[in-house]
């Protein structure tokens, strides 16, 4: 079968969750003996280097302009231009768009199929710009669609709740893991603290909850005065953020912000006394199955998809409750029967997850809609 995948996400992203998904998925299919080419003509991302020579169609941009709204539209509308073409050219089966937008890459009579995420936008719209308009964009880019394919069951009953989009278009395909065993590039020194930590991975935006995993911690004394807390990746904390972790009583950098690859973000993993995930919503949530390929502990919210994902795994929490995210915590670090406890199940649990799978079952949705074709 021949799969075209679009250039969206390659744009936006040079490193991010929906491009790792798309570059993963692409090499599961290839390692299952399909033909697929990504249509990116200029983009940045830095995960599809990786992927079989001849398998991205385009150039990546080492120096990227800024993203800002203009640059997005003169590049998206380039892209689309050049990838529709290129796309036609090729001839492919099915073509699988990797974001959201207005028209579609795929030229007229071609099988296409989207993939949603989540309902982020919709169900926390007040943490977005006016001016955003992924939630239209969507919704035609869904309704567009010959088949849509959604993360969890969660994602799947939100976007039918949300979008009324009829449940017989939606299959439900679990994610992979990425476990980065063979990435190291950066000694295990490096990324080990003196003092033992709890890690939280990735944004810190309002619904992702780090301001209330601060204040758990800060609400024990004990935690307080036995734990760092290293925040991976997201960005440098800002100022409102460094004011709040100053008026909690942490100390000068027992909270810190760490930037790297995969490979030292593993290290993190294995090193951390536990994960802690106190996201108000995720459409899926890897990080928790990242940290148990790690054998990390994981603590995590008991809403929306996680309960879906992590299975008996974790140890669960109301997020919106300082208190109960605190016992939670407490319960994991100061028990080590708990903490074996939960890296045995977490082993266990990441049987349900892998690449292949994904890309399999992604597979047979192509062949079932070609076979309406």
């Amino acid at each position: 079968m021949r799969i075209a995948y679009d250039y969206q996400t390659f744009v936006l992203q040079n490193y991010g969750g929906i491009s790792r998904y798309f570059t993963c998925l692409a090499q599961g299919l290839i390692d299952l003996q399909q033909q697929v080419k990504i249509f990116a003509p200029l983009h940045r991302n830095r995960y599809v280097g990786a992927l079989p020579l001849g398998t991205v169609i385009g150039r990546e941009f080492v120096w990227f302009p800024p993203k800002t709204k203009r640059t997005i539209q003169l590049l998206s509308a380039y892209n689309h231009t050049a990838a529709m073409k290129m796309i036609a050219n090729w001839q492919p089966d099915i073509v699988h768009e990797t974001y959201y937008s207005r028209f579609s890459s795929a030229p007229k009579n071609y099988p296409t199929v989207i993939t949603v995420y989540d309902m982020i936008h919709e169900l926390f719209y007040n943490e977005f710009s006016a001016r955003d308009n992924t939630s239209e964009l969507k919704k035609t880019a869904v309704a567009r669609a010959d088949h849509v394919i959604c993360i969890s069951e969660n994602s799947k009953q939100d976007l039918i709740r949300i979008f009324g989009t009829p449940a017989s278009k939606i299959s439900v395909i679990l994610l992979g893991f990425d476990a980065f065993c063979d990435q190291r590039t950066v000694p295990v020194a490096e990324s080990t603290n003196a003092r033992p930590f709890l890690l939280y991975v990735g944004s810190r935006r309002r619904y992702k909850n780090f301001a209330r995993f601060l204040k758990s911690v800060a609400a024990s004394k004990k935690l307080l005065s036995d734990y760092d807390v290293i925040a991976f990746g997201g960005g440098e904390f800002s100022a409102v953020e460094m004011a709040l972790i100053q008026s909690l009583g942490f100390t000068f950098k027992q909270v810190r912000q760490i930037t790297g690859n995969d490979a030292l973000l593993g290290d993190y993993y294995s090193t951390a006394s536990a994960f802690v995930y106190p996201s108000l919503y995720e459409g899926f949530g890897i990080p928790p199955l990242e940290a148990m390929a790690h054998q990390c502990p994981v603590i995590a919210s008991n809403t929306s998809s996680m309960p879906e994902v992590i299975g008996d795994a974790a140890e669960f929490f109301n997020p919106f409750d300082v208190d109960e995210m605190c016992f939670a915590i407490e319960a994991v670090v100061y028990s080590e029967s708990r903490m074996d406890d939960l890296r045995k199940k977490g082993l266990a649990r990441l049987a349900h997850f892998s690449w292949k799978k994904c890309a399999q079952e992604t597979l047979a949705v192509y062949q079932t809609l070609l076979g309406k074709y």
